[in-house]
C-alpha cells in the first residue's frame, strides 16, 4: 500500500508521534531524556522549526511544533531520529532500528484544536496512569507552559498566548484548561487525525484540505 501523503502548510502547527519499533522502549535513563531533547532543540533550530509542547514517554515521544518551511517538520524529524539511535546503539552497545518507521502527524488548525493538542500532548502521563497531574511526570513541557519555567527550546503558539495579556495570566487560564480530562469525542477525533496524517480541524477547513490533497495527489 503507499504511503499516505502528507499536506504540509508552512506556518500551520502539526501533532507528531513518533512511537518505538514494536512499541518498545525508546528511553532507558534519565540522561537519554536529555539527549533527546538538547537534540530535538539543536535540530529545530537548524531546520526552522518552533517547538510548542512535547511529552516524552517510555516507548514514544509526542511533539507539537509549527513548521516555517515545507520541508521543515520532515527534516527535523529524520534527523533529530537518526542522531538519537546512533546515541542509544552507542551508549547500549545495540544495532538496528529503534523507531517504527514513519512518524505519523497531523495540522491542528484553529484555537481550540491548537490548545487541545497541548492538552492531549501533556496529559499524556495521566491518561498513562503514571501520575495524577502533568507536573509530577519529568519529561512533558507542562512546567514549562503551566508552571512558567524558562526555556531555551519551546516557544509558546499565538493561540497560547491569547489566554492572558500577561504571563501569569497565560499560565493561570492554561492550568485551569486542565482541571478537567479531553473530552472522548475530542480525544478520538487528535488520535484519528494523527495516526491517518489528516488534518484537526472544522468541517470547512477540513473540506479544503481534502480537495488541496486530492489535487496534489493527482485524483483529479
Amino acid at each position: 500500500m503507499p504511503r499516505r501523503a502528507r499536506l504540509v502548510v508552512p506556518g500551520i502547527p502539526w501533532h507528531i508521534i513518533q512511537r518505538g519499533n514494536n512499541r518498545s522502549a525508546c528511553f532507558y535513563a534519565d540522561e537519554d531524556y536529555h539527549r533527546y531533547l538538547d537534540t530535538l532543540k539543536e535540530q529545530a533550530k537548524k531546520y526552522d522549526c518552533v517547538v510548542h509542547a512535547y511529552c516524552l514517554m517510555t516507548n514514544h515521544v509526542h511533539l507539537l511544533l509549527t513548521p516555517m518551511h515545507q520541508e521543515s517538520a520532515a527534516l527535523l524529524m529524520k534527523h533529530l531520529g537518526q542522531r538519537y539511535v546512533q546515541y542509544i546503539n552507542r551508549t547500549y552497545k545495540r544495532s538496528g532500528t529503534l523507531w517504527e518507521g514513519r512518524f505519523r502527524s497531523c495540522l491542528a488548525q484553529s484555537e481550540d484544536y491548537v490548545l487541545a493538542c497541548y492538552r492531549y500532548i501533556e496529559l499524556n502521563p495521566v491518561r498513562a496512569q503514571m501520575v495524577e497531574h502533568p507536573a509530577e511526570y519529568p519529561w512533558p513541557s507542562y512546567r514549562i507552559n503551566g508552571e512558567g519555567r524558562s526555556s531555551e527550546m519551546v516557544t509558546q503558539h499565538e493561540k497560547y498566548l491569547r489566554l492572558g495579556s500577561t504571563d501569569k495570566l497565560r499560565i493561570n487560564h492554561y492550568r485551569e484548561l486542565f482541571k478537567a480530562h479531553l473530552e472522548p469525542g475530542l480525544l478520538d477525533d487528535i488520535r484519528k487525525s494523527t495516526n491517518g496524517n489528516y488534518v484537526l480541524g472544522d468541517s470547512p477547513y477540513i473540506a479544503v484540505y481534502s480537495y488541496i490533497k486530492a489535487r496534489l495527489c493527482g485524483l483529479f
